[in-house]
């Protein structure tokens, strides 16, 4: 537990504190109890929660108690944008993506161990609460012009317009969070991204108003993709931990991808890798970037944590069918369809001539062109190399009546779907 503090420094986790110094002196006597909060505001968590979740999971091996807090109240209000309102979902919705978030998360966090985590709704104890009382207990203890000077906030007051109640009084509700946890659980430490430094701190002071106790909040550093986006539904750049909104081949494909100069941050934040093995691949990345050692790692372990470990197999696999180097035809049916929906493509129907095909996948200009493709020996139909341009794709050309993979060169790739 005394090492907690630098291992997550070390792995870039730890964007700002409320007191540093005290809060190493918690870690070091804990084991102490802390709680992150995802809200159910779309059927799925993504990529930065997984963040958070990585914190909490490192937090857990360490003996800390950890509990994820899924809000089934919050998610009905919506944190406030900075540019617009939200549209407010309805309480089935909200419900049924609470279910969804409380699935992902049993995977990543150990509920059953020595010491489990624990999943909690801040519906139970907002739900029961009167307006009245809400008002009396929570809001007495807040000052407008501190709740203004939140960034998100401040934006919308100066904007045409302006900010609803319901929005505004979000850092409220989220405060009440670490006052009943504290309460009820002995909650003394809240983790967030650093965006959500505002609400997390509102908690903090509430506390310290109603309890007279001094507790703890650690923000993360927002990870971002290569244009500097934060990753998020907002952002329109979400990579979804839900296998139906981003599927394990997709998520396996966009880690193998990603630029060498942030392949080393995110194996620090993400992967269970040792320092050891972390600074060896770092060594890799800079000496053989052509190895994409880095990017291999980060995605089978990040992939091995959110799918399992037979659906990584699987997707590796796939990655290696598609470029010859394994067996198209033993991959399965919904491997072999998440593996070429990126492709480009066209629909081909049984008995269309190979050189169409070619032309329809826009692998080449013209009928000619894929002749020239194939006399050269560059045109290959399921990893097979074709040597007659008259050929025609048969029913049994289509790997589980869906799709035939063409390919000219070694790396232009496309897809034959079955019309």
């Amino acid at each position: 537990m005394t090492d907690i503090f630098d291992e997550l420094q070390w792995r870039g986790l730890v964007a700002q504190t409320t007191d540093e110094a005290a809060l190493r002196e918690a870690l070091a006597d804990g084991p102490l109890t802390l709680y992150c909060g995802f809200d159910p505001s779309a059927p799925s968590l993504h990529f930065g929660n997984f963040v958070q979740l990585s914190v909490m999971r490192r937090m857990q091996a360490a003996g800390h108690r950890v509990i994820c807090l899924v809000g089934g109240s919050t998610g009905l209000i919506g944190d406030p944008k900075p540019d617009s309102e939200r549209v407010l979902q309805d309480k089935d919705t909200i419900a049924a993506a609470v279910a969804r978030i409380q699935q992902l998360v049993g995977p990543l966090l150990d509920f059953e161990g020595e010491n489990p985590a624990t999943l909690v709704n801040n519906l139970d104890w907002t739900a029961p609460m009167s307006a009245i009382d809400f008002l009396r207990d929570v809001g007495r203890h807040f000052r407008v012009n501190q709740m203004i000077r939140k960034e998100a906030v401040a934006r919308r007051l100066e904007s045409d317009q302006g900010i609803s109640y319901t929005e505004f009084s979000y850092q409220m509700l989220q405060a009440l969070d670490y006052l009943e946890l504290h309460r009820s659980r002995g909650c003394t430490l809240q983790i967030g991204g650093s965006d959500q430094w505002g609400n997390i701190t509102a908690g903090v002071d509430l506390v310290h108003r109603v309890e007279g106790r001094s507790v703890h909040a650690l923000a993360t550093p927002l990870l971002v993709d290569s244009t500097g986006r934060k990753f998020g539904k907002s952002e329109g750049n979400a990579v979804w931990l839900s296998a139906d909104m981003t599927s394990p081949y997709a998520f396996y494909q966009y880690f193998l991808n990603v630029e060498d100069a942030s392949v080393v941050q995110m194996l620090k934040a993400l992967s269970d890798r040792s320092r050891e093995e972390i600074v060896e691949l770092e060594r890799q990345t800079a000496e053989e970037p052509f190895r994409r050692a880095g990017q291999k790692a980060l995605a089978a372990d990040v992939t091995t944590l959110v799918h399992g470990a037979e659906a990584t197999r699987a997707v590796q696999d796939a990655s290696e069918a598609l470029f010859g180097k394994g067996d198209l035809a033993s991959l399965d049916a919904g491997t072999l369809r998440d593996a070429t929906s990126a492709l480009p493509g066209a629909d081909v129907a049984v008995g269309s001539a190979f050189v169409d095909a070619l032309v329809a996948g826009g692998l080449v200009d013209s009928r000619n062109a894929a002749r020239r493709a194939i006399s050269e020996g560059g045109a290959s139909l399921n990893n097979v190399k074709v040597t007659d341009p008259d050929l025609v794709l048969v029913e049994s050309d289509f790997l589980h009546g869906e799709v035939a993979l063409l390919k000219r060169g070694r790396r232009n790739l496309a897809a034959a779907r079955r019309a």
